[in-house]
């Protein structure tokens, strides 16, 4: 009944637009820009599904053409399909069982109904990823000003994509850009990195780029980035070394790592470290040497007193890894990869999401004045070579 019901409102929401441009049925009217000519076969969107109706035609009256009827190209649109299309498969629901996600419409309805096949529903999904990545990579970054940005290189379906993720001022999280490669390496990276910069982003200001300790990430920002404060991921510091460790030693170890990490201030984290350091030297010294490598750049956000609430975001890259996560769910149904692009579609991310409350920063600007004045007193301005292309 509610679906017939809505058939109806929506005849009468056409009939009501062909009565404004032609006039009631029956009666003459000389001021009218239209006529009307019947009606042909047509089809509107209900449910998540195409239902076929009768479609107005309304001819100019000056015979320039057929005109639109605005009720139904509203309900004929393909947009909300797509989109729905979209938010189904990115919560889980594959195209082959679409159809089960769908809202009742009754039998009769059902068995006319089309746009519901596996195939159908796959075009609209892969028309609105397009769309989405699309609008990602053509972004306007010039009036983003951030604090924080990570990048994180992950093999999806054989094909290795590294991704860019910033944190503003306020604390909101905005997917930047993604590439595809065969390794992460130094190019790929830059290529990643001066595609923000051509899109507007300031590179000339201070930024803290939070990476889980690959050299070609650290190169990359450096070759890009005028003033970058480059701190290492701690917990992949923490899976390093305790990887090196016998099962026996790894929960004592890593406690003391964690309790150096969370201290009040950067010397007495690095006091506590380099004492574990010299008591490993002893014992494992291939954990010591793990240890030790990037030691300051682990404690780069004690260093910059970042509070600690806000601190919990910036001291390691799980930021960006929960974005690769739910990108590895929504492809979780994912049966043939096609290509590189396929891969590259199901990694764009869902737009800006906002870091929890209780864990951005208090007072954006000191976090601000801070990488300020440690890129004054550590970093020496790099020359930047505006002729730099990704190869």
């Amino acid at each position: 009944m509610a679906v017939a019901t809505g058939l109806q409102v929506m005849g009468q929401l056409m009939e009501a637009d062909l009565v404004a441009a032609a006039g009631p049925k029956g009666r003459q009217n000389p001021e009218r820009t239209a006529v009307r000519h019947g009606a042909g076969p047509g089809s509107v969107r209900l449910g998540g599904r195409r239902v076929p109706v009768e479609r107005p035609r309304v001819p100019a009256a000056d015979g320039s053409g057929e005109l639109p009827v605005p009720a139904y190209e509203l309900f004929s649109s393909t947009e909300l399909l797509g989109r729905l299309a979209m938010e189904k498969m990115l919560a889980g629901l594959s195209a082959r069982r679409y159809r089960l996600g769908l809202e009742p419409v009754g039998e009769q309805v059902e068995q006319r109904a089309r746009s519901t096949s596996k195939s159908a529903v796959s075009r609209r999904f892969v028309e609105r990823t397009e769309t989405a990545l699309g609008e990602l990579l053509a972004a306007d970054l010039s009036g983003l000003e951030l604090v924080a940005l990570m990048i994180d290189g992950v093999l999806f379906a054989g094909h290795l994509c590294v991704v860019a993720l910033g944190i503003d001022a306020d604390g909101v999280k905005h997917p930047l850009n993604v590439v595809e490669g065969s390794t992460e390496n130094t190019t790929l990276v830059r290529e990643l990195l001066v595609g923000l910069r051509d899109r507007g982003l300031d590179t000339t200001r201070p930024i803290l780029a939070v990476l889980d300790g690959a050299k070609a990430l650290a190169a990359g920002v450096r070759e890009v980035f005028d003033r970058p404060v480059i701190a290492r991921c701690q917990l992949h510091k923490i899976r390093n070394v305790t990887d090196k460790l016998p099962e026996k030693m790894r929960p004592t170890v890593e406690s003391r790592i964690r309790q150096a990490y969370g201290a009040g201030s950067e010397l007495e984290a690095k006091a506590q470290l380099e004492t574990l350091i010299r008591e490993l030297d002893k014992t494992r010294p291939g954990a010591a040497g793990s240890l030790r490598e990037g030691l300051d750049e682990t404690l780069t956000v004690l260093r910059l007193g970042v509070p600690p609430t806000l601190a919990r975001t910036l001291r390691s890259t799980n930021a960006i890894e929960s974005m690769i996560g739910i990108c590895r769910n929504h492809a979780r149904n994912v049966k043939r990869w096609r290509d590189g692009q396929m891969a590259v579609r199901r990694r764009h991310g869902r737009g800006p999401r906002p870091v929890p409350p209780r864990q951005r920063p208090s007072a954006p600007g000191e976090t601000r004045a801070e990488l300020e004045r440690v890129t004054a007193e550590t970093v020496t301005p790099a020359r930047h070579n505006e002729e730099v292309k990704a190869a």
